[in-house]
């Protein structure tokens, strides 16, 4: 279940102890019954569980219990304004190096770099090759530096070596996993011995994000996956409260992005208006990014321009506050749907049209359809803080001030969250 790597120089005992099959079974069946040996000696924990897809009104239009008492218990932003594009391998990345897209390089879910090639959600070789990560510097590596373990349970970015490291613990994404192994696993990793103890824990859940693109944000399909991700805390609260760690363990809530609702109807055909041979799209949807063949970008832009409900930009003329101009893996021209909009081919619209009723997400962060929450119980914070929106390039430092570590550089500001702390 456990699975490490050379994250320090001399793997933690605790690692090499739980290298069998069957110990680590033992050992996740012990979890909820093994108590550390101090916990009140336990050194700041973080457990930093991600809902994908969780929209910020999504609190209030589905009512989760737990959610909603850790609000009342902790701290809680009205919602965290994520970084464009608003999808997960960029903004999961965001959050753990404090990073704009174009600082730290994972520009989309899907993107191309001259000497890596491609990069997919699906493609292992590229998604655990460090070289596509270095940009930026992940919390774990910054913990790793002052001698803190950590533990990332289908993070983005967790499975590649990044500046020679990885996190001490980790897991490759299989979305077969059920929640209840997810949360043993963490578990598991909070009765390790005090010296091998990490003390950043994460976890990720999809069932949010994966009901939001089949059904759309206001289905009953979204509200069932909002309660069974609740159901998942209250199990992980049930745990720690059995540990007697319910009041030592900080746990913060968030999401990377939220969901709009999108429609057959509603959805724009790029060769319609252009010839898909004069171009080569590295992404589709509902940001196009694209490169032209021939070099004709001036006459390429001025028949793109005609299409409705996208705005097109050459790379460099891209909004500032999107911060998205300066990578060398943004391509050259970008056009960013409306929201509720979508782009597509029309030979694959044609044979997929079902898959555009639901919802999606990427678009511009300022949408309140794109925002995701954040919420915060644990010794670290102040109890009962409603606090303004805030945004998720601010998290990363937030982090390094409950851990006590100095920040790799980041574009955050600790003082845009430092009211959340006690």
């Amino acid at each position: 279940m456990f699975a490490s790597v050379r994250a320090v120089s001399k793997p933690p005992v605790a690692i090499r102890r739980l290298a069998g099959i069957a110990v680590v079974v033992a050992a996740l069946a012990a979890a909820a019954s093994i108590r550390p040996e101090d916990p009140s000696r336990l050194p700041p924990t973080v457990i930093l569980v991600s809902l994908d897809g969780f929209r910020a009104d999504y609190l209030e239009r589905y009512q989760p219990p737990t959610l909603l008492q850790m609000a009342e218990e902790g701290v809680r932003a009205e919602y965290l304004q994520p970084v464009f594009p608003t999808k997960t391998f960029p903004n999961h990345y965001t959050l753990v190096t404090g990073r704009y897209v174009e600082n730290h390089g994972i520009v989309a879910n899907t993107m191309h770099d001259a000497e890596l090639g491609r990069f997919s959600l699906g493609r292992r070789a590229a998604v655990t090759n460090g070289a596509w990560w270095d940009d930026a510097e992940p919390i774990w590596v910054t913990l790793h530096k002052a001698g803190v373990w950590s533990a990332m349970y289908f993070w983005p970015g967790s499975e590649a070596e990044i500046s020679g490291v990885r996190p001490a613990l980790f897991r490759p994404f299989s979305g077969s996993t059920p929640a209840e192994t997810r949360i043993a696993w963490v578990m598991a990793a909070l009765r390790m011995p005090p010296e091998d103890r990490p003390q950043l824990i994460s976890l990720y859940f999809e069932d949010v994000d994966t009901a939001g693109h089949a059904h759309g944000p206001q289905s009953d399909e979204v509200h069932a996956a909002v309660h069974s991700v609740d159901r998942y805390l209250t199990h992980l609260d049930s745990l720690l409260h059995g540990a007697d760690l319910y009041e030592d363990v900080n746990v913060i809530v968030t999401s990377d992005h939220g969901m709009a609702p999108t429609s057959s109807d509603s959805v724009v055909l790029l060769d319609n208006y252009v010839s898909l041979d004069s171009l080569s799209v590295v992404d589709w949807d509902p940001v196009v990014a694209l490169n032209p063949k021939h070099g004709n970008a001036d006459e390429l832009l001025v028949a793109l321009e005609r299409m409705p409900h996208v705005s097109f930009f050459r790379k460099e003329s891209v909004p500032a506050r999107l911060h998205y101009s300066r990578h060398h893996r943004i391509p050259s021209i970008i056009g960013i749907a409306d929201v509720g909009w979508r782009i597509s081919s029309r030979a694959y619209f044609e044979a997929n049209r079902q898959r555009f009723d639901g919802g999606t997400h990427g678009y511009d962060p300022a949408s309140p359809s794109m925002h995701g929450i954040f919420l915060a119980r644990g010794p670290a914070f102040e109890a009962g803080t409603l606090s303004a929106g805030i945004e998720s390039i601010h998290i990363y430092e937030l982090l390094c001030a409950i851990f006590g570590v100095d920040p790799a550089p980041n574009d955050g500001r600790l003082n845009a969250v430092r009211h959340l702390l006690r």
